[in-house]
């Protein structure tokens, strides 16, 4: 294959079939068929590699799956219905009974209710640490430390941790270390690069880029993912071949729409950045970002999402959103359409507000997904809502 990303991720697809196609076709299939018993023993007996069943792999989640290896410089990999069906299962089949997790604060609201409600019922506990307290990781790590997980940017506040220093930790204490890149892409980042055993995506988000399906990946280190697989196999949260043509489709175009988005969102974070009504503004690749030095060797791009804060608190948040005329109010991210939430009321409102404070988000805090209109109307839009409050 080829050298340049753009290139692998348009040309990098299954073999032809008898009929020669250009594009690869759509395979619908519950099953496949063996030759004959012998066929269908050794097959199952994994002897040989073939699909056997779609929970278990078919043609076009594998073309899906091999194209995030290739971007992302993994071994192996796994596609699921979801990205929390990802994070979910990757967790589940690499943890036992007794283990603990380091983690930073600045996660997912749902990634936190897995970490605080859900896996405590099987005794797997959770410690966490700040961005701003990275310093502390080691004295976290117990002996019964399996897995240290990090989202960078994290969502919603786009805060960034150093890929390279804790992957460093992670191999010292022997520890699995996973990161979720979903606000980054592998276009942007590839955190293998830096350490990284495993890398999470909600390919719901940019990698689709057109919030039309749903859909997960983890991919990394071979013995680790042929656990994910077994497990993953057997409980059934496999993606749909037709979400996986979806998402095999978009990768050829995630290069050129990153670009955009990225472009779009630097502007948008620079002129939010000298208005009046704005407290704060948190963008990768602004100077004032407090770990910018961080993304810039970390990040070839700053990727889409802006975060700030408008002054007044909730009121002022909610009458902006409520002034919101082209941009959509919605909980996804990473689509074509700009998107603005709101995350102490949407995303992460089932966090405490002590919790929400933790992780910077205030009740004033507003998360955009810049999409790719003419980013003179997304300033505008967002220029007249804020007005409200002036």
């Amino acid at each position: 294959m080829s050298e340049h990303f753009e290139t692998n991720a348009i040309r990098n697809q299954n073999e032809r079939s008898q009929f020669s196609e250009h594009s690869t076709p759509l395979y619908l299939t519950s099953s496949f068929v063996f030759d004959d018993a012998e066929d269908m023993r050794a097959s199952f007996a994994e002897e040989k590699e073939r699909n056997l069943y779609s929970r278990f792999t078919n043609p076009n989640t594998t073309e899906f799956v091999n194209k995030i290896v290739e971007m992302e410089g993994a071994e192996a990999g796994y596609a699921f219905a979801t990205g929390m069906a990802a994070i979910f299962t990757s967790f589940a089949a690499l943890l036992k009974a007794g283990d603990h997790i380091v983690s930073c604060s600045s996660v997912f609201g749902s990634t936190h209710a897995m970490f605080t409600k859900f896996l405590p019922k099987w005794n797997i506990e959770t410690t966490y640490f700040k961005v701003d307290e990275v310093d502390l990781v080691e004295s976290l790590i117990q002996e019964n430390t399996k897995i240290l997980y990090i989202e960078t940017p994290t969502n919603p506040a786009v805060d960034i941790l150093d890929l390279e220093l804790l992957g460093k930790i992670a191999k010292k204490h022997h520890l699995i270390y996973i990161v979720d890149n979903c606000f980054a892409t592998p276009y942007v980042q590839q955190p293998i690069k830096f350490g990284a055993d495993l890398v999470i995506h909600s390919a719901t988000k940019l990698i689709d880029g057109q919030g039309r399906v749903l859909g997960g990946i983890t991919v990394g280190n071979k013995e680790l993912m042929h656990e994910i697989y077994l497990f993953a196999r057997n409980t059934g949260p496999a993606m749909s071949p037709f979400n996986a043509w979806i998402l095999s489709k978009s990768l050829e175009t995630l290069a050129i729409r990153v670009e955009k988005h990225a472009e779009n969102a630097q502007k948008v974070a620079e002129f939010l950045e000298q208005h009046s009504s704005v407290k704060m503004v948190k963008y990768p690749f602004l100077k004032s970002h407090p770990q910018y030095e961080i993304a810039k060797k970390q990040m070839k791009l700053g990727g889409n999402i802006v975060a700030f804060e408008i002054k007044g608190g909730i009121d002022a948040g909610r009458t902006f959103l409520n002034n919101i005329k082209m941009c959509s109010l919605s909980a996804n991210l990473g689509d074509t359409r700009t998107i603005v939430t709101h995350p102490s009321s949407t995303t992460h409102s089932k966090l405490s507000e002590k919790d929400r404070l933790e992780v910077g988000i205030t009740d004033g805090l507003v998360r955009v997904s810049v999409g790719l209109e003419n980013v003179a109307d997304i300033i505008a839009d967002i220029e007249q809502a804020l007005a409200f409050n002036a």
